[in-house]
């Protein structure tokens, strides 16, 4: 049954874990305590239609999904209350704002409130998406405040870090993850209702991908981070997923990974091979 299943999928994970930090001389604290449940989200960006993202929704119903797995599909936010409606009855599988505002309500024109997504049928949100940093100029603060907000409704929060190009090739991407992972921790009080979405921005929609051995080492290093800024607990048992043209055809080898706990998936959450990522760790 589920249980099982969850149980044995933990348990190889987990053998893979301690393998790394013992080979590695880390800190048996940061092997997992609790065991941290894969979690594949789709981001779905503004894509699709009713009828599009309908038969997403059906896909994934239908499928053999991994039960294992946390499934989280983010659609524009005119679709969460159909999407949320046609996925009810499925276990393991939520929905989520692709956004929200930090205000209860207001003169703001174009935005939803927590309460909004919520009502929708919402249970998470993705905050801090790149799109919305250096498309639309969030900052850090804003952002901070956001999550506040969110987690204060009741939302789980999908908190999106990376960097620019140019940041990984002077050397800077941990100058700029901690930069934004800072602006999260100072609005979070509870870690388990946060997933931590590792972006980085030259990889989002351009075919290029971070190799495992890239991906590895920078979610281990904000792991690291966790562990000496929040504590050794939230460490071992906050999930770290990745994002940036994760496909069917390169997830496995990422997956495989003892510090990536799942994946955030953007123009391939609208594909079948969705279905493909979800189920990576089986064998």
């Amino acid at each position: 049954g589920i249980n099982a299943e969850y149980g044995k999928q933990w348990y190889q994970r987990r053998v893979r874990v301690q393998h790394y930090y013992i080979t590695n001389n880390l800190s048996q604290d940061l092997v997992m305590s609790g065991g941290r449940q894969f979690f594949v989200g789709g981001n779905f960006k503004m894509n699709g239609n009713a009828e599009s993202l309908s038969a997403i929704a059906e896909r994934l119903k239908s499928s053999d999904l991994d039960s294992s797995v946390e499934v989280v599909i983010s659609p524009p936010a005119c679709y969460l209350t159909s999407l949320s409606s046609q996925l009810s009855g499925k276990e393991n599988i939520n929905v989520s704002a692709q956004n929200v505002h930090e205000s209860e309500k207001g003169a703001f024109t174009g935005e939803i409130s927590c309460a909004m997504a919520l009502d929708c049928g919402a249970r998470y949100t993705i905050l801090g998406h790149s799109e919305r940093r250096h498309v639309f100029g969030e900052s850090n603060q804003q952002i901070g405040k956001k999550t506040k907000a969110a987690l204060a409704s009741g939302l789980v929060v999908i908190a999106c870090i990376g960097e620019k190009a140019e940041d990984r090739k002077s050397g800077n991407t941990m100058n700029v993850c901690v930069e934004q992972l800072t602006a999260f921790k100072d609005n979070v009080s509870d870690w388990s209702k946060v997933v931590i979405a590792y972006e980085p921005v030259w990889a989002i929609g351009t075919g290029e991908v971070a190799t495992p051995e890239i991906a590895q080492e920078t979610h281990s290093q904000i792991r690291t981070w966790f562990s000496d800024n929040v504590s050794p607990d939230v460490a071992a048992s906050i999930r770290i997923i990745y994002g940036g043209s994760v496909n069917g055809k390169n997830c496995k080898n990422l997956c495989s990974q003892p510090d990536i706990d799942g994946f955030l998936v953007g123009g391939a959450s609208l594909k079948p091979e969705f279905v493909d990522i979800i189920n990576c760790n089986r064998e």
